[in-house]
């Protein structure tokens, strides 16, 4: 009798196990970017290069050149020093760039592209996807322009948006030292918390 006991017992372990095996978490369930290696090299002062830097800019891109600043802000408004930052635009050109929080001085991104231009229905924009330490998965945002105001008020997503919350998409223009800058923070939570989208 005991041994039966003890089999069924076993059977039982060995079965949560096997279930613990099969479903493993992904990278995406875990906290936070973790990739550092490979994704954010620069940031942990690594001697190599990685797959992504922070330039989406070319000579061979017909467009205005611009740059994209700011900081990722936490519940209490203090600065992440450990996100990660990924643009993706598709006009003028198809781009994508990566970017460590904790790679330059007050934690700032900084991103070098060529401002990306409307179609027939959306205002220009860049997605933006942030990866950060206490978040389970990724989220996405969008950045669209502050000199873009016709565009931005047609445009289909910021027409869902609140009114009171649109300018958590807005990038604001600036030049500096003769260079288009566009100042954009994305607040995590908080009463000015920026607003994310689902994928």
């Amino acid at each position: 009798m005991n041994s039966i006991l003890y089999l069924e017992a076993e059977i039982q372990h060995q079965l949560k196990i096997n279930k613990m095996n099969i479903l493993k978490q992904t990278p995406s369930q875990t906290v936070g970017p973790y990739f550092a290696y490979g994704l954010t090299p620069n940031q942990y002062h690594f001697h190599h290069k990685g797959i992504a830097d922070n330039n989406v800019f070319s000579e061979t891109i017909l467009g205005e050149r611009i740059y994209i600043t700011g900081r990722v802000l936490d519940g209490k408004g203090a600065t992440v020093l450990d996100a990660m930052i990924e643009l993706r635009q598709n006009s003028p050109q198809q781009g994508f760039a990566r970017f460590g929080t904790g790679t330059l001085d007050g934690n700032r991104f900084v991103f070098n592209t060529v401002k990306p231009k409307s179609d027939e229905k959306n205002a220009p924009h860049i997605n933006v996807v942030v990866m950060m330490r206490g978040l389970l998965s990724h989220v996405f945002t969008r950045i669209y322009f502050s000199d873009e105001g016709d565009a931005n008020a047609n445009d289909p997503v910021l027409k869902r948006v609140p009114e009171d919350r649109k300018d958590t998409l807005i990038a604001q223009r600036k030049e500096v030292d003769g260079k288009v800058v566009y100042e954009f923070d994305i607040h995590m939570q908080g009463k000015n918390e920026t607003v994310f989208f689902d994928a």
